[in-house]
């Protein structure tokens, strides 16, 4: 029997016998509990644990932008150039997503020059784009950045120039050298931080900017052309210290993810054992999520569109290659014996065409989103930084958040869809899940007298039904945030930009409270509890 599941029904025995004999466990109480286990002697309830196991961060549900180029105007389609600000349907519909943090960079920062993004916006050069093509016109700098994060109310996050993460072609560019070192990094924490700093105050911020995030190096242990181990690692302790000698409250994350392209080895543990002391997180990229190679897939072309089924089935097998990567990296920091957190910076389905796939616009890829970013909230002792996709956009699909151009209108696509849910309805503590159906995938969390459930229901054609049960408590009341389209290619665009809204219902009462929750659904539960 599975441990979780002997643990469950033992915990459900000593709740029913308990109740049986008189207080201190309530009538509910009893009654849910006799409810937990089904005939077949398998769970029929969500059962949870409700002793809070570590603090959920505010920063699982982070989104990360970076000017794209010509592959997609990411940055330059959120700007309204006519009102010289962000078009208010993007900030509207960020403040809605809800982020927590902004970050900006990615392979845009192994070429990027913060003095071009300051300054009269007038006098700011445009420049090539090294990496994605085309030219980026810098109208949106630091300033506008961490002016959107404040409407917001999301934390920002920098990646730096890392010296270009050790590519030379960037500081050896035809127009100029495009690379960075310590001492500019450095010049940027004490642009945005330092209280009395003459250019930021002349260029209209008087107050600090505070930006307390920053991101050392960007996929560098990506291809062989870069730095090797050593060198980054040498790199973060220089960049490390000539940051914070001028902002020590700043918090610094060093790259540590899994080498391509060279010698096959995790970073962190190195990292951790040489740097640790400079850093406060160790930062990777989930970039596991597509079909193993060498294996036909129905996902890398529109094949899928023909068996949509054996689409979903795909992708709730790659669920599992998520969690060993993630695993793997924990694994690493603890060889090192580091408590360092770990920062999941970027992360989407990769399928082809690349970045451009329909099915990340269909309601088929919904319940892996969702089990993606429950397996980070039950790590959440360990995950403290997170995302599901890339930010925002007007042409790749792996985005949360869908520009509309020319127009004034953003929606949601899945994975953004799935994010608000649970950003939206979570806790401040994780919890454990003892049992649950075995066809829903759910994390919990605690805040108060309500407990908090993320639950995907992974059948692609029956529904599931549960109770709900909390342990040394009674659920007096629970309502339900589901995302349940009828069917799985419901896709949503600018005609259809509401066909993954939530609907909200309200649990039936009872001494027993049931939910249905529908095949290949999303929902967030939230359950009013009572001590007993």
């Amino acid at each position: 029997m599975n441990p979780d599941r002997r643990a469950f029904l033992g915990r459900a025995a000593a709740l029913a016998a308990a109740a049986a004999v008189g207080p201190p466990l309530s009538r509910l109480a009893h009654a849910q509990a006799a409810a937990a286990v089904g005939a077949d002697g398998r769970s029929a309830a969500i059962f949870v644990d409700p002793a809070p196991q570590f603090e959920l961060s505010p920063h699982l549900y982070m989104q990360f932008v970076e000017p794209l180029g010509a592959t997609d105007t990411s940055v330059q389609a959120t700007w309204d150039y006519a009102a010289d600000d962000w078009r208010p349907d993007f900030v509207a519909a960020t403040s809605d997503l809800a982020p927590g943090m902004l970050r900006y960079g990615g392979l845009f920062s192994r070429h990027y020059k913060w003095r071009e993004g300051v300054g009269p916006a007038g006098k700011r050069p445009a420049v090539r784009n090294y990496y994605w093509g085309g030219t980026d016109d810098n109208r949106v700098g630091t300033h506008e950045f961490v002016d959107l994060c404040r409407r917001t109310k999301a934390d920002a996050m920098y990646c730096v120039n890392f010296a270009s993460d050790g590519w030379p072609q960037f500081a050896a560019a035809k127009e100029e050298n495009r690379s960075a070192d310590a001492a500019e990094a450095a010049d940027w924490v004490s642009y945005a931080n330092d209280p009395d700093h003459k250019e930021r105050r002349a260029n209209g911020s008087a107050d600090p900017l505070g930006i307390k995030y920053w991101q050392l190096g960007n996929e560098t242990s990506y291809g062989a052309g870069g730095f090797t181990k050593d060198q980054s690692i040498e790199q973060t302790i220089t960049f490390a210290k000539a940051m914070r000698a001028r902002d020590r409250s700043i918090k610094l994350l060093g790259w540590g993810d899994v080498a391509t392209g060279r010698k096959a080895e995790t970073w962190a543990t190195d990292l951790a054992r040489r740097a640790g002391e400079h850093i406060d997180y160790v930062a990777f990229h989930m970039m596991q999520q597509s079909p193993p190679k060498g294996r036909a897939s129905v996902l890398n072309s529109l094949r899928y569109q023909d068996v949509p089924r054996e689409a979903w089935d795909e992708l709730m097998g790659m669920v599992p290659r998520v969690a060993a990567k993630l695993a793997l990296m924990e694994q690493a920091l603890d060889v090192a014996g580091s408590k360092h957190p770990l920062a999941i910076t970027e992360g989407h389905l990769s399928l082809s065409p690349r970045n451009i796939n329909p099915i990340l616009t269909e309601w088929l890829t919904g319940a892996y989103h969702a089990r993606v970013m429950n397996l980070y909230h039950r790590h959440g002792g360990r995950v403290k930084i997170a995302t599901g996709a890339d930010y925002c956009g007007n042409r790749w699909t792996v985005n949360a958040l869908m520009i509309q151009t020319p127009g004034r209108q953003c929606y949601l696509l899945p994975a953004g869809a799935v994010m608000r849910l649970f950003r939206k309805h979570d806790g401040t503590h994780g919890v454990a899940v003892r049992a649950a159906p075995p066809t829903l995938d759910v994390s919990a969390s605690r805040a108060g007298d309500k407990v908090f459930l993320h639950v995907a229901n992974t059948d692609y054609a029956s529904p599931a039904e549960a109770t709900f049960a909390v342990a040394g408590m009674a659920v007096t009341a629970a309502r339900v945030f589901a995302i349940a389209p009828e069917s799985p290619r419901q896709a949503v665009n600018e005609s259809q930009p509401d066909a993954l809204a939530v609907k909200e219902h309200v649990v039936p009462p009872g001494d027993v409270l049931r939910w249905r929750f529908p095949a290949r659904s999303v929902s967030a539960v939230e359950l009013t509890c009572r001590p007993t």
